[in-house]
């Protein structure tokens, strides 16, 4: 039996769009009568597009009549993440202090999308500045998977509406786990791409040098669709690598034969449950019948990592901020206040040591991989955690990083991941799993998730809304 409309795969719609079959009216109207039907439960988006989202649906039907194929996002609706600086869309930034504010120019990564022939539904729910917490005035979004279940910040309302069927694919940020933690948590698929891989030119930054853009949708091929798209050079951002982005698609049958599959049992086994381990393990016994080897490692250091991931987000969010912070001090949530207190307060001492651990990590990183073409490890240390175990983690900022061990120290070091499905939790939350692989070897995390999920399921798994 094939899958519903609402949650059939990008690369599957895209032919059936090109040829006629299916119409981007049609695909359109259905995501927004879900998103009227499920979302004022759910809160994915912040605002919906209903008018201009049919305009563009009715232009890319045309252009397709005609011929005028632009690849596979053509007509296809999605939504991104309320940081993406929108000019015919309100942009929020997850704080009441930018509601209503209209940015004076479109993020690079949307302007490519629409480039691209993409339909814009509107813009997720994300948390305040995209750290931790969304503000008090603003509603946190519900995981499909169980009201009960943490839906993964900061980019709660992508992992919602994809899960949920309300977009085919969305665009997330990254900065210490925010693409694949709630990809993890609502069951997708995740990808945090090199850092510079993907401009940042009109992304509301955290903390800039760690910061990633990616996609988040329900297969390793409609990531490296999404990818093949909005990576690449940007003037506009002389941080984005310059190398043109490759047909990822074009790559992705190449399978897992021969390929060297880093792992650390005793590192996953120090910081993840038992029922986490347990979901790594089986992920690992797939990729080696699909062909891959196993070769053990050690993976570094990271209470080091993590520590100075926790200074130096907390020093650039303090930068990112200061046209509006401590000056409108009130108007902010406790927990970003909170770190943008940290930020102020650090010491250049206490930034210096924080780059030298993180020049040190990389270089840890790059002689790991000299022996392995990928790593495994878990996306969360906790098997779909719950809204009381998040809350019960509190303010202090290594609690915080408990949460992260397996994500942001590839933030630290910029290394390309993708998260993927592997289990269900006892309590029947989604479980997810990361391959990481060097700088710009995004092609190679492809053929991998790619190959993975065709000997799995577990991305075939819905919520019962």
């Amino acid at each position: 039996m094939g899958e519903p409309l609402w949650a059939e795969s990008v690369t599957a719609l895209a032919p059936r769009l090109r040829s006629g079959e299916l119409s981007p009216v049609t695909l359109t109207e259905l995501m927004l009568e879900r998103i009227a039907a499920y979302d004022g439960r759910l809160k994915s988006y912040v605002a919906v597009a209903a008018e201009p989202a049919l305009r563009a649906a009715r232009r890319a039907a045309a252009e397709l009549r005609a011929g005028q194929w632009r690849g596979p996002l053509h007509g296809v609706p999605i939504a991104v993440k309320d940081v993406f600086y929108t000019t015919a869309i309100p942009t929020g930034l997850g704080s009441p202090i930018y509601r209503d504010w209209t940015p004076p120019y479109d993020s690079t990564a949307t302007a490519r999308l629409e480039a691209a022939g993409a339909v814009m539904l509107g813009k997720l729910t994300a948390t305040e500045g995209v750290y931790a917490q969304h503000h008090p005035t603003i509603p946190e979004p519900i995981n499909p998977f169980g009201a009960d279940l943490w839906t993964g910040n900061s980019s709660s309302g992508s992992g919602v509406a994809v899960a949920a069927g309300l977009a085919y694919a969305t665009l997330g940020t990254d900065t210490g786990g925010s693409i694949r933690l709630p990809s993890a948590c609502c069951g997708l698929v995740g990808v945090k791409p090199t850092w510079g891989r993907v401009s940042r030119h009109g992304v509301h930054p955290l903390a800039e040098s760690l910061d990633h853009v990616g996609p988040m949708a329900r297969s390793a091929a409609d990531c490296a669709a999404l990818l093949a798209v909005i990576a690449g050079p940007d003037p506009a951002d002389p941080t984005a690598a310059p190398t043109p982005a490759p047909d990822y698609l074009a790559e992705i049958e190449g399978g897992m034969a021969g390929l060297r599959l880093g792992v650390d049992r005793a590192f996953v086994e120090a910081h993840a449950t038992p029922e986490v381990a347990a979901s790594l393990e089986a992920a690992v016994t797939v990729a080696t019948k699909l062909g891959a080897r196993v070769v053990d490692v050690r993976f570094p250091q990271t209470e080091p990592i993590l520590r100075g991931w926790a200074v130096q987000c907390a020093v650039e969010a303090a930068r990112a901020h200061r046209a509006t912070y401590p000056a409108r001090k009130a108007e902010y949530g406790p927990r970003l206040a909170a770190l943008l207190d940290r930020g102020l307060a650090h010491s250049g001492l206490d930034l210096a040591e924080a780059l030298a651990a993180r020049r040190a990590f990389t270089g840890e990183m790059a002689l790991m991989f000299e022996a392995i073409d990928l790593l495994a490890v878990p996306a969360l240390p906790v098997a779909g955690p719950s809204l009381a175990f998040m809350n019960g983690l509190g303010e202090d900022p290594a609690a915080i990083l408990a949460i992260g061990p397996f994500t942001a120290p590839f933030d630290v070091c910029g290394y390309p991941t993708i998260t993927l499905p592997c289990g269900v939790s006892a309590h029947g939350a989604p479980v997810g799993f990361q391959f990481v692989a060097k700088p710009f070897a995004e092609a190679l995390l492809f053929r991998a998730g790619h190959a993975y999920q065709g000997a799995t399921a577990w991305h075939r798994r819905r919520p019962a809304l």
